[in-house]
């Protein structure tokens, strides 16, 4: 049941694996991940989106906020995953999850808490963030097989090469509440959240002579959710106590949301949408590459990872109307946002300590440095003028684990995040926050 396919599905740091809720080969798994965070500068928590806060300084971050979150460590889910053995260590697998708001009881969905916001001022808006999130009924649903020989195939909706990536290489293990990279799912997704799971996707990952890492992955066109294809390459490597992956990814017509404004509500009945279901959208052409590396010596695990999003306008644009994942409408399309390619290099380092066998202590830094992408006035700028001006995103976190049982485990920790020039064009009240949180899951 721990075969190649189940490792490379994870959504979070993992507590130890447990079989004892099989039955004739079908595992029932989940996790509930809950606590409390106090936000410097935050805004009103969501009900509906994945994270529940901020976490990282957004435009509309400004007074402190404090209440329960979901999932700061690891995607709280529930789900059926199964294997059944064929020919050798051959075996047909499926999994199947669904991811939900422990303090709410809601099913996580990321453009509810964007749409809960359309029409409202930076001033008065909720917390609301893009994510491949939407409201699914499944986050993941993928079938296939499996061989510890030679690797497995699966297909489905599922998480990316790149996504698989970032679960194995950020010191955080993607953890939302202390990761950037786990948080602002863009890096994740080769430049845009909405595809760190892909719809539609076939996936191949194998590991051969427990050395050499090989995984391919491909997204049909026409699939609920993105238009045209998607393709995702992972090559790497393991020894003596050191690992390395290199990934190039592809993604057309990626699809960045965001709430209607307030001219752009009054102008949905004309159009035929509703309010209560529409999202506004910017269309580009993403490559990405990646490089990402960790090595262990206990009891200490040294992490590293450079990659590299190239945004372009999209070579097929998409047209108003569509419908995204989740079944949310785009009622207004922006093709044209890249009047050069926007490049953003991203950077991350950590490490984790184990200080006895159950308590882990987790440093890390991550950083975002964005080029100058506009024309005219705005060519080669390195303000907060424009969006399109060269600027960078900083984050600091520290964060400590302690285990109790296979089942049980506690956390603490906080991130620092920080936001200049170019990247902070629009931030109206502030442009850093620290989110200290506490919290404990439960695994199934």
């Amino acid at each position: 049941m721990s075969g190649v396919a189940f490792a490379q599905q994870k959504t979070g740091p993992d507590l130890a694996h447990d079989d004892s809720l099989t039955w004739h080969g079908i595992t029932l798994f989940g996790v509930i991940d809950i606590g409390l965070q106090y936000e410097t500068h935050g805004a009103p928590f969501s009900d509906s989106h994945p994270a529940g806060s901020n976490n990282i300084v957004q435009k509309y971050s400004r007074g402190s906020a404090f209440g329960a979150t979901p999932s700061n460590m690891g995607q709280s889910r529930v789900g059926l995953q199964g294997a059944e053995p064929l020919v050798g260590d051959l075996q047909a697998i499926f999994r199947i999850e669904t991811f939900f708001n422990p303090q709410s009881g809601e099913i996580s969905d990321a453009q509810k808490s964007m749409v809960s916001n359309n029409g409202r001022s930076t001033a008065t808006q909720t917390v609301n963030l893009n994510s491949s999130v939407a409201g699914q009924t499944f986050q993941t649903a993928i079938g296939g097989l499996s061989s510890k020989t030679f690797g497995a195939v699966t297909f489905g909706r599922q998480l990316t090469l790149i996504a698989d990536g970032v679960n194995k290489y950020d010191p955080n293990y993607g953890s939302q509440a202390f990761s950037l990279i786990g948080m602002s799912g863009p890096y994740a997704g080769a430049g845009n959240t909405e595809n760190k799971r892909l719809d539609s996707s076939l996936k191949y990952y194998g590991k051969l002579a427990d050395v050499i890492h090989i995984g391919v992955l491909y997204k049909f066109s026409g699939s609920t959710g993105s238009a045209n294809t998607a393709y995702q390459l992972d090559f790497g490597g393991e020894y003596a106590g050191a690992s390395v992956d290199a990934y190039y990814c592809k993604v057309n017509d990626a699809i960045a949301n965001a709430p209607l404004s307030a001219a752009q509500v009054t102008a949905l009945p004309g159009l035929g949408y509703s309010v209560s279901n529409s999202l506004s959208a910017t269309i580009s052409d993403n490559t990405a590459f990646a490089v990402m590396g960790l090595y262990k010596i206990d009891p200490l695990k040294f992490f590293a990872a450079y990659e590299h999003i190239k945004y372009a306008n999209p070579r097929t644009p998409i047209s108003a109307g569509f419908t995204d994942i989740g079944g949310y409408t785009l009622a207004f399309v922006n093709n044209n946002a890249f009047p050069k390619d926007k490049i953003l290099q991203v950077y991350w380092a950590g490490a984790r300590y184990t200080v006895i066998s159950r308590l882990d202590l987790t440093v890390a830094y991550y950083s975002v440095r964005q080029n100058a992408y506009g024309t005219g006035t705005a060519t080669g700028c390195s303000t907060k003028v424009s969006g399109t001006c060269g600027g960078t995103l900083d984050a600091f976190s520290f964060d400590a684990d302690y285990t109790f049982s296979r089942r049980f485990d506690a956390y603490v920790g906080a991130m620092y995040s920080a936001v200049h020039d170019g990247i902070a064009n629009g931030y109206l009240f502030q442009t850093n926050n620290i989110n200290p949180t506490i919290g404990v899951r439960y695994k199934l």
